[in-house]
């Protein structure tokens, strides 16, 4: 995170006190940590009679925790991107049907859960092989990259190497990473596969955001130390950047970096990668968040090429975007764009004593023009060192804004920035998932939000869709927040309080009773398995299968067309931050009975139309014309 220095550790404030500090969500492992009394709570029941989530993270046999690196995170912490956590991927890796769990960890093995088709878990990592315990996981994805009809596994990671497990059918995952040419060494995030040249097979595009850690190995914590400290971040912000790569799948089991010719490297930092056809004209584009920088909107030329139309298209951008995600927020039939912006909250600065908490609340759904917020103007000496910021990072201040932001679109390429009017600005959000989570027909959102030690507690938010044009924050409402076990760990950190803090966050029907059920990733913390528990209302939903398209049909687009709106769904890439929702597509129908009619367009350029779906049950949908 970018913090403002203002951290009673600092005997004087300097640029480096006045740094910003990236990565902080500093919470706690059990390392050097003393216990603190606390009780372990039971599932609460949902608060009035309109339904909402429970907790049952224990219940559904998940037992995963994420731990942080204790010499990066803990009592003596740095400021570095070691604290923006661990994602969360959702695929059905056995093909038995049912959408399975894999979560990713810092200091331990990461965890894969199989369903059992009743939104209960078995932990089967050892037997499957893919714990991956000798490094630092960052994000994952499950994806068809072969057409062979089973899941394969991407993981990446921070300096210990990405790596690809191909599936050989029935959950039997084995390491092919070298054989594919994807031995790729850096400092990535998520893995996006999508299919950029519309020839059938699934390439991959991998962003990354720059050289952060220190150059040499740390041989007996076995992981490269990040940079900068509490006193100086300047070293992690003038890191040299690491550009995207984009693999182009040659249909064999391997693959060819073609980002030279692509022109999709893009400027370095990146957060995260949402795609879909923006235009409407057949081709998937490219939307990139940046963490320092504004973000960028690639349109796919046809050619294998991509031109950044951000400016024209977009406008202004946030300046530290993290997760983002596309969707349709009105029933127009249009998918519009959310990009959450963590880091332009940082302007609280490190806050032992929480003395910016409540400003925080005062201003968590205003955004500033300034990346130092309201201390821009209370402070002469933070005027002067946002633009020593502005110079060090290289950022045009006419580019970017300084919050979240929300495009809706408008059709024919065309957008308008609309955040305030959709209530969609929010404080410290990392991941999106985005679903109609009561099944009244219009798609909510869940942000996985906080900062953990040594901030203060920040709730994560429930955006409810209230049908009018604007979104409503009613988490404790719905039984997401409080936390089942409460806001704090057990242990604490030189005698303070660690705050829970979450990060990333996807959404799949797990029990197949047509609501969705909402996944968390925690930062060191046990992961949030919040069951569905609101009242049934009709639904349906669809599995799709492509036959000239990519065998997933990530791109292919979904409209229900009924009386008076159209619900439209894309199966997507991997998108929301470090976090890869089902490829399922699901549709709430509240008290409509009827569907007058499915249109399904295909990557592959096919339209294909379904008349009479009966609703409450998921389709299984192959392409025509194999």
């Amino acid at each position: 995170m970018l913090v403002l220095g203002l951290c009673r550790r600092l005997a004087r404030p300097s640029f480096a006190g006045w740094m910003l500090w990236l990565a902080a969500g500093l919470a706690v492992t059990s390392a050097g940590c003393r216990r603190q009394g606390g009780e372990s709570g039971v599932p609460q029941s949902v608060a009035g009679s309109g339904g909402g989530f429970v907790d049952t993270t224990r219940e559904a046999g998940i037992d995963f925790q994420m731990s942080f690196l204790p010499n990066e995170q803990g009592q003596t912490f740095k400021i570095n991107l070691y604290d923006h956590g661990c994602g969360v991927a959702v695929g059905d890796y056995d093909g038995d049907g049912d959408d399975d769990l894999y979560f990713l960890n810092q200091l331990g093995a990461n965890g894969l859960y199989r369903n059992r088709g009743d939104a209960t878990f078995e932990n089967v990592t050892e037997e499957v092989g893919v714990g991956l315990a000798d490094r630092i996981s960052v994000g994952a994805t499950f994806a068809d990259y072969d057409n062979d009809g089973d899941q394969d596994l991407f993981v990446t990671s921070t300096c210990g190497g990405n790596v690809l497990f191909r599936n050989e059918g029935q959950g039997r995952l084995v390491e092919a990473t070298s054989a594919a040419g994807l031995q790729h060494v850096g400092h990535s995030q998520t893995p996006t596969f999508f299919d950029y040249d519309n020839d059938g097979w699934l390439d991959l595009y991998l962003v990354q955001t720059s050289e952060w850690t220190k150059g040499e190995l740390d041989g007996e914590a076995g992981y490269y130390p990040g940079k900068g400290d509490l006193g100086n971040f300047v070293h992690v912000l003038a890191s040299p950047v690491e550009y995207n790569i984009l693999y182009h799948n040659n249909r064999d089991g391997t693959f060819t970096d073609v980002t030279a010719s692509s022109g999709l490297k893009g400027r370095g930092w990146a957060g995260d990668a949402a795609v879909f056809d923006y235009d409407q004209d057949g081709w998937l584009d490219v939307l990139v968040t940046s963490m320092f920088g504004r973000a960028q909107l690639y349109r796919n030329q046809q050619d294998g090429s991509f031109v950044d139309v951000t400016l024209k298209t977009l406008g202004k951008t946030p300046f530290g975007g993290i997760g983002a995600k596309v969707f349709d927020s009105n029933n127009d039939g249009l998918l519009d764009i959310y990009v959450v912006d963590m880091h332009s909250d940082m302007w609280m600065g490190v806050d032992f004593q929480h003395r910016s908490e409540a400003k925080a609340k005062r201003f968590e759904t205003r955004s500033f023009d300034r990346f130092f917020g309201p201390i821009y103007y209370e402070s002469a000496q933070a005027r002067q060192e946002e633009q020593r910021v502005q110079d060090l990072l290289g950022y045009d201040r006419d580019e970017v804004l300084f919050g979240n932001a929300f495009y809706q679109n408008l059709g024919k390429g065309e957008f308008r920035e609309v955040t305030a009017e959709r209530n969609l600005e929010t404080f410290w959000p990392w991941g999106i998932a985005a679903g109609d989570f009561d099944n009244d027909g219009a798609t909510d959102l869940f942000l996985a939000s906080g900062m953990g030690y040594p901030f203060y507690y920040w709730p994560n938010a429930l955006l409810m869709n209230n049908r009018q044009g604007a979104f409503i924050d009613r988490a404790v409402e719905f039984g997401v927040e409080p936390p089942r076990a409460g806001p704090f760990l057990e242990q604490t950190i030189d005698g303070q309080r660690c705050p829970r803090s979450s990060r990333c966050t996807a959404t799949a029907d797990f029990d197949g009773d047509g609501r969705l059920e909402i996944v968390v990733n925690n930062f060191n913390h046990e992961p949030y398995f919040f069951h569905n528990g609101f009242p049934q209302q009709n639904y349906v939903a669809f599995r799709l299968t492509g036959t000239q398209s990519n065998r997933d049909a990530i791109g292919a687009v979904v409209k229900l067309h009924l009386a008076n709106s159209i619900l439209v769904r894309q199966v997507d890439a991997a998108s929301g931050y470090l976090s890869q929702s089902s490829k399922d597509l699901h549709f709430g129908l509240g008290y409509s009975t009827s569907i007058d009619q499915v249109e399904i367009k295909w990557p592959s350029g096919r339209t294909q139309v379904l008349d009479e779906i009966e609703l409450n049950r998921r389709h299984e949908i192959r392409e025509p014309g194999d």
